[in-house]
């Protein structure tokens, strides 16, 4: 298995060997297929198939149509969008941890530490938007991030991602090919090895480094070290000719309507009612 560092900051790539108390409301986990603990079983026979079927033949259309490469890594100096992350992310990662972990300090995400969150699911997400849909309190806390990531092209959601110490998410594809996932490292832990594996290339998170990938392409995580990884996580539109852009505009909203979705919202909303609550 090829072992490479995480895309630098021109988008070039390096090879390489190979607790809060109870008042605090938990995150709403994340909406992106496969960053959230499942809720259901898998469906399975023939719906499952008939559905599996549909995705693979809509997928294939939407690669044929697309303006950007369809590899499953893509190169970030094709995305311009990509560069103010990279410039600004010490700012995004101020107030990330504010946002995620509010009483810690970068030396302090550590297992016990004040702020630190317990207990720690494999992967926790906090919201900016979620398909389509804004967290005002989350975006007012964050005004900085708020800014950058309102002005990327094709934005479907945004979130800062907290990646526990000694995590592994398991393996997963993403719900279309009509979407984009970048990665923004803010803060990794240099004690152990925070990675993802994409496809059959495993890739290693940087702080202020961006990494764009196609996630319908078999993906996994690890934060092997003793603290938590936090990234910012952006999910944009891919580039598409017509009819592909119909179609994926289709499929979006579609996942936009469903019940996992609308679930989520409804969670997001109980969310800002909180955390309004304790800010009174």
């Amino acid at each position: 298995m090829r072992v490479e560092a995480m895309m630098g900051r021109q988008g070039s790539q390096r090879q390489q060997d190979g607790g809060r108390d109870a008042a605090r409301p938990a995150p709403a986990l994340a909406l992106i297929p496969g960053a959230a603990e499942s809720e259901a079983p898998p469906r399975r026979g023939l719906a499952g198939f008939a559905i599996g079927q549909v995705r693979a033949v809509t997928d294939r259309v939407i690669a044929r149509f697309s303006l950007v490469p369809t590899h499953p890594i893509l190169d970030v100096r094709g995305f311009c969008w990509t560069a103010p992350l990279r410039a600004e992310w010490e700012a995004i990662r101020r107030e990330a941890l504010a946002l995620a972990l509010p009483d810690a300090v970068p030396a302090a995400v550590l297992p016990g530490a004040r702020g630190a969150v317990a207990p720690l699911r494999p992967w926790q997400a906090w919201f900016l938007w979620g398909y389509g849909y804004r967290v005002e309190e989350a975006l007012a806390r964050c005004p900085v991030t708020a800014a950058l990531v309102g002005r990327i092209p094709g934005l479907v959601s945004a979130h800062v991602a907290v990646l526990s110490p000694g995590a592994h998410v398991p393996a997963s594809r993403g719900a279309t090919k009509g979407l984009l996932t970048c990665h923004l490292g803010l803060h990794v832990p240099r004690d152990g090895d925070a990675r993802i594996r994409v496809g059959d290339r495993i890739l290693r998170w940087a702080e202020g480094e961006t990494l764009l990938f196609d996630d319908t392409v078999d993906h996994e995580l690890w934060n092997d070290a003793a603290g938590v990884s936090v990234l910012l996580v952006v999910q944009v539109r891919r580039p598409l000719r017509q009819p592909g852009r119909w179609l994926a505009d289709a499929v979006i909203t579609r996942i936009r309507q469903s019940a996992i979705v609308q679930r989520a919202r409804r969670n997001l909303t109980l969310w800002q009612d909180v955390m309004r609550a304790l800010r009174r």
